[in-house]
């Protein structure tokens, strides 16, 4: 048998990250109540387990996954659709919360779903096949969206993102693209919702809505549109 690795992750209480990983289609193949609370998890080739621990705050949480796979699409619908039937409504923000699908500068196509224990999994396939590291982009609206990217979505510090945002928007001498403007526009309205500032995601939003784009323009921010059309929702 090949060897493989299962991510071993905490949790505050066993039975919400039961209802969650079943709600994603995952089947339960252990699960312990004492003498410390423990669950098994499978969902074809992906295998999770989680421990309970006393005091332990999810909010706090640093630990995570990276699940890759060949469809991701394909996930982020089904994994959507199962949070939509079991809480009524696709969670995107606290715990747990599921985020939008989108290309990677470090050519992943992935998105991002925190668990009732706050771990973060993340869920990628390859774009293209290079998969050296690729050094961050060099202009400065590209280099923004990468770095602001990186910290709302991986490193989920949602504060610093929006400050990266803000000072990119507020620059004189230079404009972003209008491909940039609008995803710039709409991942700093998706931080604001996040936070609880609905007024102002709103006014990002509008402002992303308004910008002028040519066919081509809107078929290469695909994934901003749908975001933010669902945001908008």
């Amino acid at each position: 048998m090949p060897e493989k690795t299962i991510p071993l992750l905490p949790c505050q209480e066993i039975q919400p990250v039961v209802d969650f990983y079943t709600a994603l289609g995952f089947e339960t193949t252990y699960l312990q109540k004492s003498p410390y609370a423990y669950a098994a998890f499978e969902r074809g080739a992906i295998e999770l387990q989680f421990f309970a621990m006393k005091g332990y705050d999810p909010k706090e949480s640093y630990s995570g996954c990276y699940v890759l796979t060949d469809d991701v699409a394909a996930l982020h619908a089904a994994f959507r659709a199962g949070l939509k039937a079991a809480y009524g409504r696709i969670p995107a923000r606290g715990l747990p919360r599921i985020g939008p699908l989108k290309d990677m500068s470090y050519g992943m196509r992935q998105f991002l779903m925190s668990d009732p224990g706050g771990n973060s999994i993340r869920v990628g396939q390859a774009i293209g096949e290079d998969q050296s590291m690729r050094p961050a982009p060099k202009g400065t609206f590209a280099r923004a969206l990468h770095t602001a990217d990186l910290f709302a979505d991986s490193k989920e510090d949602l504060p610093g993102a929006a400050k990266i945002i803000d000072r990119a928007l507020g620059l004189t001498d230079e404009r972003p693209t209008p491909e940039q403007e609008v995803r710039l526009l709409v991942l700093r309205g998706d931080i604001a919702q996040r936070i609880g500032d609905d007024t102002l995601a709103e006014s990002f939003l509008a402002r992303a809505a308004g910008v002028e784009l040519t066919d081509g323009e809107r078929e290469s921010t695909h994934d901003a549109l749908a975001r933010l059309a669902e945001l908008r929702d």
